[in-house]
């Protein structure tokens, strides 16, 4: 990582976060949910840095605009329209890549005798059975290359649990047991494999929380951001997106080579708890 820098005439001693330095030309990177959110940012980065990213999402205009945005930075970023719950076609896509960022979710918030059984079952789907499908597609390559970088979007709720989301934590605490067995298996072979595990995320998917948390507790939806979202946290605020951004390219870096196996808390102190 570069140095910190301080502000110009500001007279302050209070460091300024610079981004991570890191070439990734040549290198191959996946990134799922690419379209929005902490997605977008990572196929941002990751192309910022050379990469070639292949951006995974269903949502179409979300990847146009991405790609535009993607426009004339040193890597470069190709399209793929695909929906996660056809399981064979996430294996394909995933191979001959380099670094996989495993990010892609949903949400719903609902009692668990109020909680659709075809949702718990698409949310594991998506969350937790493709990951595995992608890291499948992707270590053949790796393994072949003697190196590889999977970073798995996990949560806070990877963790902890919270009341109401027992499809979104039971996938995140699998995903937090798949990363870490894709980190004893791929140490041999100059695979690591690692969690990035943000609170409250400046996302859509946390925008779209507030009216279901607001009628689970009871609550007006104004008060669900202090009261709800970050009571447990240190730093009543939410992460950015591009703050996320930035652990995952660490994780990428020669520097975090020896950081496998582990999960990477961006929680705002929630867990010092």
């Amino acid at each position: 990582m570069s140095a910190p820098n301080t502000a110009p005439g500001s007279g302050s001693t209070e460091p300024l976060p610079r981004a991570v330095v890191l070439d990734l030309t040549g290198r191959t990177a996946l990134v799922t949910g690419a379209a929005g959110g902490i997605g977008r940012a990572c196929a941002l980065r990751l192309a910022a840095c050379g990469a070639t990213v292949r951006a995974v999402d269903r949502a179409a205009e979300g990847l146009e605009s991405l790609a535009e945005e993607a426009a004339g930075l040193p890597g470069g970023l190709e399209p793929r329209l695909l929906d996660l719950t056809d399981l064979d076609a996430a294996e394909a896509v995933a191979a001959g890549t380099d670094i996989l960022v495993n990010n892609a979710g949903l949400q719903l918030v609902r009692p668990i005798e109020e909680f659709p059984p075809e949702v718990f079952h698409t949310v594991l789907t998506v969350m937790l059975e493709a990951p595995f499908r992608l890291i499948r597609g992707a270590l053949p390559h790796m393994y072949a290359r003697g190196w590889g970088r999977i970073v798995n979007l996990s949560s806070v709720h990877g963790l902890r649990a919270s009341a109401f989301k027992s499809a979104y934590v039971s996938a995140k605490h699998g995903l937090e047991g798949l990363s870490k067995t894709a980190a004893l298996e791929g140490a041999p072979h100059g695979v690591t494999s690692n969690c990035v595990n943000p609170g409250y995320v400046r996302t859509p998917l946390v925008e779209r929380q507030v009216a279901d948390q607001a009628a689970a507790h009871g609550i007006p939806p104004e008060r669900v951001l202090t009261e709800v979202m970050l009571k447990d946290s240190a730093l009543k605020r939410l992460i950015e997106p591009e703050e996320v951004a930035e652990a995952v390219l660490y994780l990428c870096t020669p520097q975090a080579s020896f950081i496998t196996g582990t999960s990477l808390a961006l929680d705002g102190g929630w867990t010092a708890h």
